[in-house]
């Protein structure tokens, strides 16, 4: 997909001086550059109303949001990556959990474009209300007003849903801390065009989840079985892709019942697992082939698309913080081999599909190789950034029922190694990779093992960070970095200074 941005609305400024990335003035309150479409022309065609919900993508998928840095984040805040350079753009200090509220280059930003996109999506939300009449006539079709433009809404509504709840995983306290009743986020559910709705409190976290449920409900209910293509339907949201990204967040709440009821939809019985209706999702065969240009197979449910003409932005590139500098990248993190790290894990074998093609070595230094469009290629740095996969459905899913019911759940047993022996395979029965009913004398032994799994197969697309924060787990020490534990400060970011001088109503954390 090639997302095209253009103005959609007036006054995006004033709402994104509350969000810290720009300063007003009058020309900005008013845009009119030439490759724009003015915001009373926008919905005119339907050629022009799919531009809008492009734009929509567009602000999500942004390099200091989800096309990159936030995916970086969820990863070097734990103790798998060691810091190389030193660089604060690159997210140094995020490692050395030394952030601050005026902390431009991640907590100020990361904030910034996610209210940002925030606020596109209900720009466009208000657009569609406002010019429905327009689409019952020429030169839309028939069903426009009925089936597409109901799509297109849903599919606002699942982008509004994954910003918010991936805010919350930096901002907020866990919903497990207070079962939700901690301090949230301002949430902002109209179109910001003026500066009269600046001043927003905070809602709880429970609050937040319950805005970000409903969203997905819609999603779920009025998506499309199917995009129109196999890329659309990884780097555009369709009802399955609501459906996974429930049981990320019903996990993050501790609902695990929730988590099976949603996983149930699209996962069937038993092996091999696959999605029964909708987009066939399934396991690939190869997880080397699910990181192997374009990314499209039926096992990527949503990732953000990238081209030459088209990059995350400077120093934003997945590629560009992990490959070593001979392979095309800037070398900002290798893989640490510390006791406690992934690499050090004995369970993390030699032969392990996901050790072999996505470590490298370069003189004896480890770095992550699961992103390799580098410099060096023909199409630099056009790694789409991964958003959700099957395989986190299914350990979602063992998961929730093994800690539903136990270590002799044999559905969470087979889900796990359903993960683990994909980049374990065996040509002997039984697969001595596999784990079996006698490996987990307890409920915690087998949670051990779906938690180890998690960080072998998401290691570097920023899951982490989201796993220690809902268990309230410290994040460990690394380097010469102290441990952070759940109690601190520093345990979420603060609220960005931006936020609290041009909100009034802002309490920080």
């Amino acid at each position: 997909m090639k997302t095209v941005k253009h103005t959609l609305a007036l006054g995006l400024c004033a709402a994104l001086l509350g969000f810290g990335t720009v300063s007003c003035n009058e020309e900005l309150l008013e845009p009119q550059p030439k490759a724009s479409i003015n915001s009373a022309d926008a919905f005119n065609t339907p050629s022009r109303v799919l531009l809008q919900v492009n734009n929509m993508y567009d602000y999500v998928k942004a390099g200091n949001f989800l096309g990159g840095r936030y995916q970086v984040y969820g990863d070097i805040r734990a103790n798998d990556f060691i810091n190389r350079t030193s660089n604060l753009v690159t997210g140094a200090a995020v490692w050395q959990h030394t952030i601050t509220e005026s902390s431009q280059n991640d907590v100020i930003n990361l904030w910034g474009a996610g209210y940002a996109a925030i606020n596109q999506i209900n720009v466009f939300l208000a657009g569609m209300e406002e010019n429905a009449p327009k689409f019952a006539a020429t030169p839309f079709a028939a069903d426009f007003a009925t089936t597409t433009a109901t799509y297109y809404k849903a599919e606002a509504r699942f982008l509004r849903a994954l910003c918010y709840y991936s805010l919350l995983q930096y901002y907020a306290r866990p919903y497990t801390d207070g079962n939700g009743s901690k301090p949230g986020l301002p949430l902002r559910l109209k179109a910001e065009k003026d500066l009269n709705n600046n001043n927003l409190a905070r809602s709880t976290v429970a609050q937040v989840y319950e805005q970000i449920l409903t969203d997905l409900n819609f999603a779920e209910q009025n998506l499309p079985l199917t995009q129109s293509s196999a890329s659309l339907n990884v780097t555009r949201a369709h009802r399955n892709t609501a459906i996974a990204l429930k049981t990320r967040v019903y996990l993050s709440m501790a609902r695990y019942e929730d988590v099976t009821k949603e996983a149930d939809k699209i996962v069937s019985a038993a092996a091999p697992f696959r999605a029964a209706t909708g987009v066939a999702h399934e396991l690939n065969p190869s997880i080397v082939s699910v990181f192997t240009s374009p990314q499209e197979t039926t096992e990527s449910i949503l990732a953000f698309p990238f081209t030459a003409q088209d990059q995350p932005g400077t120093q934003n590139q997945l590629a560009y913080y992990y490959l070593p500098s001979n392979q095309g990248g800037n070398g900002e993190y290798n893989l640490s081999t510390a006791a406690g790290s992934i690499l050090a894990e004995p369970r993390f074998t030699a032969t392990d599909a996901r050790r072999v093609n996505f470590v490298t070595t370069v003189s004896n230094v480890s770095y992550l190789r699961k992103y390799t469009a580098g410099s060096t290629a023909s199409s630099p740095y056009t790694d789409k950034a991964p958003v959700m996969r099957y395989s986190e459905v299914l350990l979602n899913l063992a998961e929730a029922l093994a800690r539903t019911n136990g270590a002799a759940d044999a559905r969470a047993l087979a889900l796990l190694n359903a993960v683990r022996t994909r980049s374990n395979p065996s040509t002997t029965t039984p697969n001595p990779a596999a784990y079996t009913a006698s490996s987990f004398s307890s409920t915690f032994s087998i949670i051990d093992a779906i938690l180890l799994e998690r960080r072998i197969e998401f290691l570097g697309e920023g899951l982490r960070n989201n796993d220690i924060m809902r268990l309230l787990l410290p994040f460990p020490a690394k380097s010469t970095v102290s441990a952070v534990q759940p109690s601190a400060t520093l345990y979420i970011w603060p609220i960005p200074s931006t936020e609290i001088a041009t909100n009034q109503a802002m309490t920080r954390n």
